[in-house]
């Protein structure tokens, strides 16, 4: 229902300003996304720890056993994460998720 008048000024791509330059539909790497996702995972968590280190003295055993199998959960999605080659910028050429499937 709303009118279409497409121009070249519409389709530009908007760069701060500055003509753009090329496609508009380039591929990002999506390692980007990936290690900024495992940032963000790892940030949120680092974030339960400083309330649990204020207030370590008051709450006892209980606390430590809590937070060694919170840790311990986090190292393991740390060597996952390491293992699989996730936390390296460039990979191998064959090991991307999927390679062989597309065969």
């Amino acid at each position: 229902m709303a009118p279409n008048r497409p121009s070249a000024v519409k389709l530009s791509t908007y760069e701060c300003g500055e003509e753009p330059i090329g496609s508009p539909w380039i591929r990002f790497n999506t390692r980007f996304y990936v290690i900024a996702l495992i940032f963000l995972v790892f940030d949120v968590e680092v974030l339960f720890l400083f309330p649990w280190a204020v207030n370590l003295s008051r709450m006892g055993l209980f606390a430590w056993i809590d937070m060694a199998v919170f840790i311990t959960i986090l190292v393991v999605g740390l060597a996952y994460v390491w293992g699989r080659g996730d936390l390296d910028w460039v990979r191998p050429k064959g090991s991307e998720r999927g390679a062989a499937a597309g065969k």
